[in-house]
């Protein structure tokens, strides 16, 4: 199956497997290793990335599903060497620690911030809520994002 599909702003038209994961589709013929796979099973959420405007775990997706769609990953968020507010705010309040999980928090919560420019703290638990970190506790995740939020309004 041919797939034309736009990601991060670049139109590709790929000869593909319809039933490859999207997921396999970005990492390995994209090489866009910044969407981390954990459950593959759409559990844990570290490998969201945005698709059509909506947050979804790409080992859910089949690369036949997105014929025609548009994908934001956690690498087409910089741009001109800037990072993304929600990147330098996860830095600036410590929302990482060992940063596997960080991606898929990150584009989760642009996905909220996509659709809704003032998300309350309940907006944002809801936007997190199928991302998962052992790590870091949630607390300076949602200060983090609540911080980007009020920045950009």
């Amino acid at each position: 199956m041919i797939v034309n599909v736009t990601v991060n702003g670049e139109k590709i038209k790929k000869d593909i497997d319809p039933c490859r994961r999207l997921i396999d589709f970005l990492r390995e013929d994209l090489d866009l290793t910044g969407t981390k796979e954990g459950c593959s099973e759409g559990e844990c959420g570290a490998c969201t990335v945005i698709l059509d405007g909506v947050a979804v775990t790409s080992c859910t997706v089949l690369t036949g599903q997105v014929d025609g769609s548009e994908i934001i990953t956690i690498e087409g968020l910089e741009k001109n060497g800037e990072l993304d507010i929600l990147q330098k705010k996860f830095i600036e309040h410590g929302a990482v620690q060992c940063g596997f999980c960080t991606p898929g928090f990150i584009m989760s919560a642009k996905a909220l911030m996509m659709k809704n420019d003032n998300p309350s703290l309940e907006d944002i638990k809801r936007a997190i809520e199928g991302n998962l970190c052992r790590c870091t506790g949630f607390i300076k995740i949602v200060e983090a994002i609540d911080a980007a939020c009020k920045e950009v309004v």
